[in-house]
C-alpha cells in the first residue's frame, strides 16, 4: 500500500507499507524526520503528523492518551495524531500526512 507524506520543505514522498505497519516505522524508513523518541509508547510527541483532512475521519480515533501527549508537540492541528498511534490497514491505502515545518529529528544532529 502506498501512503503519502508532505516533508516539512512541502515535497511529497510516496513511501510503501503494509497492513498491520505503524505509520512511525513506514515515515522513518522514507527517510522523514519522525523521531519517535519513545519508540511508539506514547511517552512524547516527536512523531507527531498531520494528517490530511479527507483522511481524519477514517482513522480511528484518537485515544485520550494520544491526545494529551499532542498537546506537548509544535505545530498541532485539528488534525494532527502521532504517527506511532497509526496502524495501516488496506483501506488506508492512499493516506497523505504532512510532517510540520517544526518537527526535529535529534538523531539527525
Amino acid at each position: 500500500m502506498k501512503v503519502r507524506f508532505i516533508d516539512p520543505q512541502g515535497r511529497a514522498v510516496e513511501a510503501e507499507g503494509e497492513p498491520g505497519d505503524s505509520l512511525l516505522r513506514v515515515g522513518q524508513a522514507a527517510g522523514l524526520p519522525l523521531e519517535g523518541t519513545c519508540e511508539g509508547q506514547m511517552a512524547c510527541s516527536t512523531c507527531h503528523v498531520i494528517v490530511a483532512p479527507e483522511w481524519f475521519d477514517r482513522l480511528a480515533q484518537a485515544s485520550e492518551e494520544e491526545e494529551d501527549m499532542l498537546d506537548f508537540a509544535a505545530g498541532v492541528r485539528r488534525t494532527s495524531r502521532l504517527s506511532c498511534q497509526i496502524e495501516l490497514t488496506d483501506e488506508m491505502d492512499g493516506l497523505t500526512v504532512s510532517v510540520p515545518s517544526e518537527s526535529i529529528d535529534a538523531r539527525r544532529m
